[in-house]
């Protein structure tokens, strides 16, 4: 991308005006429960969250008959319509030098261990067809003059099959499909928590029946906290990742996901011990990764001190001017902080530099007017000392320009404009900037067509464990696409959602009613601000991208008692609109317990270094390396081999988690499908896999 693109194509593709949602039909009758006048609403499915990979359920149940509505907490204003990076991409599989077959694609999808192979194959073989039902819909993906598909590489691939339409590719695309939702007249309900699931039946026989929500709409002096009840046999969950987890996150605020409303409704969860940590701006300003062509223009990176004193920190750690560059310059496609990058000198010891640097209390910025100063006793940075994949790539984007902005202009302006919107002008002042919480990998567990263990529920994008310990960078929203239509296909078949519900739930909905009320107490002396503050500093101080196993162990105590604490004394309110905001943490305590219990159940069974994080151990085999000598209070332990073929479940029983492993789900690949044979199962129904209690395909 070049300079001379005129600003006006420039703002399109920065400026994405999300539609204006039609009014959300009122209830269909009014019940009144404990005292208390609740409004009711039927459907055959709810969705509950309205991202990129929700809006794709709705769409495509839609689309297939089924009644389906939407409930958000606050539509547009998730991760993938509000946060992300010039490398928030679909991946595609093309000609043989760049994505030679979906075999190799769903082998790196799955690369990082941990993941099921059936999963990683029905993401990649799904990859085509969702790019091309999006260019459909009108998200513009760019091509070459002869209609290929524009690609690069990006994190955990070193094919290149990722493309982008810029920073703004993920609010693209729930644009496109929040156009074709209010198109096909999806009933929308915004401004609507979803903060209880409500089931009927014992053990294995349990199913969902519906959802109780808050909605400040409806507060009344009979229902002083706006619970409205959905009944529903089908639930989608697809409200994102836990970006409220983390003190150092660059989610939106706001973002709490549903891994404890889940728990809560006895759904297994897999791979919480598996996120993603990288740089990107603090979230008290514009939280944004700073990946990509942001690092690729190689800007000067330094430290401030309480005094303003500035720090050239970088080159304590790397031997020589041009290594330090070309890994300030491979952060762009090695984004996310992985422990192994940290040895030889590689471009994750940048973000221990980073971490450190915090730790001391320094800020750290970007100058994209200034060159990466030299190494003390080396040659001053120049574009012809670079080693030669980085010298090779800037070469070819044709990007040999004097300064790190004009570089960043260069081959990629939108990134200028994307901060010139939040008033940050890159191009004049520096970027401050940390390494943040990014990305939860792990989440409810799924099966490959997005079912959870409660009958009726389903899960997609960010909430659903769908991944391993690593990805390709943009594998995430070709999963939420493939899963979204998976799961519309699935619930199409069991003919479930075909119309709205018609059962009478009273008795199910006071339990969960009651459940609510006995969280919020007006007298207790735990809030929800204090709350949030003591779990966001435990998961950042101590379960972040560095951690040990007494700090694990010791963090995973805390939260224990702070659970006991809240069911004993519940969380106060000050007024009504406060209460849904207690609920909330209330289920982020619960989540947070979930993601320390299999942390410290992977670290005491030898749980080693991978992905999200390096697991410091002064016994570990491991050290990192700077310019003085091995830093030895990072010494970390080496992943385990057998660790990689299995996955870590928890599931809250009792008031307490329980952990438990299950092996990867494999793939052969040597089996070939063959028409006639294969064809009857298709026709039947039969690929769906339904159960008595989902029905069948045909009337």
């Amino acid at each position: 991308m070049d300079a001379t693109v005129p600003q006006h194509i420039l703002d399109a593709l920065t400026d994405v005006n999300m539609p204006r949602l039609p009014n959300a039909p009122g209830p269909m009758e009014m019940i009144a429960l404990g005292g208390i006048d609740i409004p009711v609403h039927r459907a055959g499915c709810v969705v509950v969250g309205s991202g990129a990979a929700g809006l794709r359920a709705a769409v495509e149940m839609k689309r297939r008959g089924d009644d389906v509505v939407i409930l958000s907490q606050s539509a547009w204003g998730g991760t993938s319509a509000c946060s992300g990076s010039d490398k928030q991409t679909l991946h595609t599989a093309n000609t043989a030098d760049q994505g030679d077959n979906f075999k190799a694609m769903a082998r790196a999808i799955r690369s990082g261990g941990a993941m099921d192979e059936d999963t990683a194959y029905v993401e990649a073989v799904g990859s085509t067809r969702m790019m091309a039902s999006l260019q459909f819909l009108g998200l513009p993906l760019p091509q070459d003059p002869l209609g290929g598909t524009l690609r690069y590489q990006t994190d955990h691939d070193e094919v290149g099959r990722a493309t982008s339409c810029g920073p703004r590719t993920s609010r693209l695309m729930v644009k496109v499909l929040a156009d074709e939702a209010i198109r096909l007249d999806i009933p929308f309900h915004n401004h609507t928590t979803v903060v209880k699931i409500l089931t009927e039946g014992l053990s294995d026989e349990r199913r969902v029946v519906g959802v109780l929500a808050m909605q400040p709409h409806e507060r009344s002096d009979t229902n002083p906290f706006g619970i409205a009840l959905f009944v529903c046999p089908v639930i989608v969950l697809a409200a994102g990742g836990p970006g409220e987890l983390y003190r150092d996150s660059v989610y939106p605020n706001g973002c709490f996901g549903s891994l404890g409303l889940a728990l809560e409704a006895g759904i297994d969860l897999v791979n919480l011990t598996e996120s993603q940590f990288g740089i990107g701006t603090r979230r008290e300003g514009f939280p944004w990764n700073l990946s990509g062509t942001y690092v690729q223009a190689i800007p000067h990176i330094y430290s401030l001190d309480a005094e303003g004193s500035e720090h050239h920190f970088l080159a304590n750690y790397y031997r020589n001017t041009q290594e330090m560059a070309s890994n300030i310059f491979r952060k762009g496609y090695q984004w996310p902080f992985h422990s192994t990058r940290m040895l030889d000198f590689g471009s994750s010891l940048v973000d221990l530099a980073i971490f450190r640097e915090s730790a001391a209390g320094r800020r750290v910025f970007m100058d994209f007017n200034r060159n990466p100063l030299a190494v003390t006793g080396d040659l001053p940075f120049s574009l012809n000392r670079l080693d030669p994949d980085v010298s090779g790539y800037i070469e070819n984007a044709g990007a040999m320009k004097e300064q790190p902005i004009d570089r960043l202009r260069h081959m990629n302006p939108l990134a200028i404009e994307l901060y010139r919107r939040y008033k940050i002008d890159i191009a004049s002042e520096p970027l401050e900037f940390a390494v943040n919480n990014q990305h939860m990998n792990g989440g409810i567990m799924v099966d490959t067509w997005g079912r959870t263990n409660l009958a009726g529920c389903y899960s997609v994008g960010e909430a659903a464990g769908t991944h391993g310990v690593t990805r390709p960078g943009g594998a995430a929203l070709n999963a939420g696409q493939v899963f979204g239509t998976r799961v519309a296909e699935h619930i199409g078949a069991s003919r479930r959602a075909k119309s709205s519900s018609s059962a009478h739930i009273e008795a199910v909905a006071l339990a969960g009613l009651n459940d609510l009320l006995a969280i919020l107490k007006e007298d207790s002396r735990l809030s929800a601000r204090d709350i949030r503050t003591e779990i966001q500093s435990r998961m950042s101080d101590r379960a972040g991208m560095i951690c040990d196993a007494e700090s694990v162990s010791q963090a995973l105590a805390e939260a224990r008692s702070l659970n006991v604490t809240i069911r004993s004394n519940g969380i106060a309110y000050g007024r009504a609109a406060e209460a849904v905001r207690a609920v909330q943490w209330q289920q982020m305590a619960v989540a947070s317990e979930a993601v320390l219990a299999a942390l410290d159940h992977f670290i005491r069974n030898g749980g080693g270094s991978r992905g999200a994080r390096a697991i410091c151990d002064a016994d570990g085999e491991l050290v990192p390396n700077v310019t003085t000598g091995p830093l030895q209070e990072f010494r970390f332990r080496r992943e385990k081999d057998d660790h990689r073929n299995e996955q870590i479940i928890v599931r809250l029983k009792d008031e307490g988690m329980v952990i438990s492993t299950r092996p990867n789900r494999v793939f052969d690949e040597s089996r070939k499908s063959f028409f006639e044979r294969d064809w009857p199962a298709w026709l039947t129904g039969r690929i769906y896999d339904l159960g008595e209690r989902e029905g069948c395909t045909r009337d």
